[in-house]
């Protein structure tokens, strides 16, 4: 059975996507920026923003049953004015001692306008 997480931001709805999807023991969060209602956070700092955007992602995966020890696989996604270093160093507090495989991208640009840095991630769960 498939179960999904919707945040209600609208883009989801218009693009035809879940926030998150849990599929049997595969929890996968789509790319995550560091939003609250409808505005980006911590504008201009990379770190605060990848700190932001990383506890949205596992909040997502954990309304779908997964926590940060069950995560095995992470992406970050940067814009091009991001300090790779700070949000490296964001994901190395937030995921310390689980060490996920992970993959860091320059991309040329996120929505929206504002964003530094965007957080994936795919965590593996017991069955229900």
């Amino acid at each position: 059975m498939r179960e999904r997480v919707r945040d209600g931001g609208g883009f989801g709805e218009v693009a035809a996507y879940s926030r998150a999807v849990r599929y049997g023991p595969h929890v996968a969060v789509s790319g995550t920026a560091p939003l609250a209602e409808g505005r980006v956070l911590h504008p201009g700092d990379s770190f605060l923003q990848a700190q932001a955007a990383i506890q949205k992602a596992l909040d997502a995966a954990a309304e779908l049953g997964a926590v940060r020890d069950d995560v095995v696989r992470t992406r970050l996604l940067l814009a091009p004015e991001c300090d790779w270093k700070d949000a490296a160093r964001a994901h190395a507090e937030a995921f310390a001692g689980v060490d996920p495989a992970n993959t860091t991208y320059y991309v040329g640009g996120l929505i929206p306008e504002g964003a530094l840095v965007e957080v994936e991630l795919d965590a593996i769960v017991e069955p229900r």
